[in-house]
């Protein structure tokens, strides 16, 4: 890691692994951006109560496993995921929530402080649509008491994402 970084992420209160990503990605005037709190940002509730937006400003980040294989889906805070809906988006036959140990293994942080992107190990990204609904979404910054301010295009085009709808219908 460069010395840059390990300030920034120092200044920030991003996880230095997110801070390497940011200024490798182009995106090292994010850190500066990145809002550290003392209680726990880990679910959406928590993060949007901490940065005083609404819940559908935060965007979640959470890894399935695809016939076995780690996908990323994008979702607002307000919103579920529907898994039938990323089962039939990926072709898959089965799709189901990915274990801790998978979600570490595969993003190389915890659940809880997934970042959009800056991840261990490539993987394919979904982003559903309703991210695009907000001028700015937050998203964790590698860390579960930071998450960090980005315009929902740049999110999706940064993460390599596809945009789609996968999120739960409410009957």
């Amino acid at each position: 890691m460069t010395t840059t970084a390990a300030t920034d992420a120092e200044g920030s209160g991003a996880h230095p692994r997110f801070a390497e990503a940011l200024l490798e990605l182009g995106l090292g005037e994010l850190t500066s951006r990145v809002r550290r709190f003392p209680d726990a940002t880990r679910t959406a509730e928590q993060a949007a109560a901490a940065v005083g937006c609404e819940l559908s400003q935060i965007c979640k980040s959470l890894v399935f496993a695809a016939d076995g294989v780690p996908v990323l889906v994008l979702m607002d805070g307000a919103s579920r995921v529907d898994v039938e809906l990323v089962r039939e988006e990926l072709g898959a036959g089965k799709v189901t929530r990915a274990k801790a140990d998978v979600v570490r293994e595969t993003t190389g942080y915890a659940i809880g402080g997934v970042p959009p992107f800056g991840h261990r190990t490539r993987t394919r990204v979904l982003a559903d649509r309703s991210l695009l609904e907000h001028d700015t979404v937050w998203a964790a910054a590698g860390d579960p008491h930071a998450v960090f301010p980005i315009a929902p295009d740049a999110l999706v085009a940064h993460a390599g994402a596809k945009v789609v709808d996968v999120r739960e219908r409410i009957a």
